[in-house]
C-alpha cells in the first residue's frame, strides 16, 4: 500500500455511512417531509373520526319487557321501546325497528341480549354486567369492521413499499447517470453501497411505521375504543414485525431492478414486476378479507405475508405457531432475496448504455 492510498473503512461503517447519507438526503427533502406529515395527521384525524362515531352511540334502539326495562334505565345513549311480552320484542327485532331486545330469562342476570345477525357492542358496553347472547342470525365477525382493517394493513403495505422502494430505485440510476457511482465504489465496496441504501430507507419506512402504530394505538385508547384496541394490538405488532423484513426483501430487489438501467425513464420496465408484488397484497386483502383459504395462502407467500399474517391474527383464525413459521418463511426469502439483489447490483452497477439482461447481471 502506497502512502497516497487511504483504507477503505470497515463495511460496517461503510454501510452506516450510506445510511446516513440516505437518511439524510430523506429529511432534508420538503416533498418527504410534507408528505409524511400529511399521512401522520390523516392518520391522526381517521381515528379520532372513528372514536367519534364510535361514541356517538345515540339512539340505541333496544326492546324490552318491564321486567328487563331497569337494566337500561338511566342510560341516556339508549332508546328503549317498552312491549309487554318477549315474543313482542322478538317479532321488532325481527322486523328491524329496534336493533336488539332485552328479554327475560332465569339465572343470575334475569335477562338476555337478542339480536339480529350482530351483537350492537355499544350497547354491550354500556351495561353494567355482560348478559347472554343470542343471534337470530349468527355471523363470525363484523364484516365492515374486517373490511376498514384490512383496507388499513393493505394502504399502510401498499404507500411505504411503493413510495421507499421507488426512492431507492431513483437514487439509484441518478448516481448511475452522474457517475457518482464510480467515485462511492472506488471507497467502499459495492455490497456496502446496496446495504446502506436498504438499511437507510428501512429505517425509514419503519419509523413511518412505528409512528402509525402508536397514533392508532393512543387514539384507540384515547377516544375509548378499548375493544378495538384489544383486537388490534396483536396484529400491528405483528404487522410491523413483518413489515421489516417483507421491506428489506423489496428494497433489495427495486435497487437491484434500477442497477440494469441507466436512465430514469426505464426505471419503470425493471421495477414493474416488483410493484406488482407490492400492489397484489394490497387487492387482495381487500377483495378477500374474509375468505380463510385466500388469506391463509397470502399469509405464507412471502410478498403477502406481512398484509395476510396480520389479517389472520386480527380475524382470530390463525393458530399460535402460525405467525411463526410464516414469519420464518419470510426471513428465509429475504436472505435469498439479499443474496441475488447483490449478485445483480454488482453486476450492473458500472453497466452504462442500454438495460442489462437479467441472464448477465446474474451470470457476472
Amino acid at each position: 500500500m502506497t502512502a497516497d492510498t487511504v483504507p477503505a473503512p470497515p463495511l460496517a461503517r461503510s454501510v452506516w455511512l450510506v445510511a446516513a447519507r440516505e437518511i439524510g438526503s430523506k429529511l432534508r427533502s420538503k416533498a418527504f417531509v410534507i408528505s409524511t406529515a400529511i399521512l401522520f395527521v390523516g392518520a391522526l384525524l381517521l381515528v379520532i373520526w372513528g372514536g367519534t362515531q364510535a361514541g356517538n352511540a345515540d339512539g340505541i334502539d333496544v326492546a324490552v319487557t318491564p321486567q328487563t326495562e331497569s337494566a337500561v334505565a338511566g342510560i341516556p345513549s339508549v332508546s328503549a321501546t317498552v312491549v309487554d311480552t318477549a315474543d313482542e320484542a322478538l317479532a321488532l327485532v325481527d322486523s328491524g325497528d329496534v336493533e336488539a331486545a332485552l328479554v327475560p330469562q332465569s339465572g343470575a342476570f334475569g335477562y338476555k341480549v337478542v339480536a339480529d345477525d350482530s351483537v350492537p357492542s355499544a350497547l354491550m358496553g354500556l351495561l353494567s354486567q355482560t348478559p347472554p347472547v343470542e343471534l337470530l342470525e349468527p355471523s363470525d365477525a363484523n364484516p365492515i369492521l374486517g373490511y376498514f382493517v384490512a383496507i388499513g394493513f393493505g394502504v399502510v403495505f401498499l404507500l411505504a413499499a411503493s413510495l421507499f422502494g421507488g426512492t431507492i430505485a431513483q437514487s439509484v440510476v441518478e448516481e448511475k447517470q452522474t457517475r457518482v457511482v464510480e467515485l462511492l465504489i472506488s471507497a467502499i465496496p459495492t455490497r456496502a453501497l446496496l446495504a446502506g441504501k436498504v438499511l437507510g430507507n428501512t429505517v425509514l419506512a419503519m419509523g413511518q411505521i412505528l409512528v402509525l402504530a402508536s397514533i392508532s394505538l393512543i387514539g384507540l385508547s384515547v377516544t375509548g375504543q378499548t375493544e378495538l384496541l384489544a383486537g388490534l394490538g396483536v396484529p400491528i405488532a405483528w404487522f410491523a414485525v413483518f413489515f421489516l423484513f417483507g421491506f428489506v426483501l423489496l428494497a433489495a430487489l427495486f435497487a437491484a431492478a434500477a442497477s440494469m438501467v441507466s436512465r430514469q425513464e426505464d426505471i419503470g420496465s425493471t421495477t414493474m414486476p416488483i410493484t406488482m408484488l407490492v400492489m397484489a397484497p394490497y387487492f387482495l386483502v381487500i377483495f378477500f378479507f374474509d375468505n380463510p383459504l385466500v388469506l391463509g395462502i397470502m399469509s405464507y407467500v412471502p410478498f403477502s405475508a406481512p398484509v395476510g399474517m396480520p389479517m389472520r391474527l386480527f380475524l382470530g383464525t390463525a393458530q399460535w405457531w402460525e405467525p411463526i413459521l410464516s414469519l420464518l418463511i419470510l426471513i428465509g426469502t429475504c436472505v435469498l432475496a439479499i443474496v441475488v439483489g447483490a449478485r445483480i447490483y454488482e453486476n450492473s452497477l458500472l453497466r452504462m448504455g442500454g438495460r442489462v439482461k437479467l441472464r448477465e447481471a446474474l451470470s457476472g
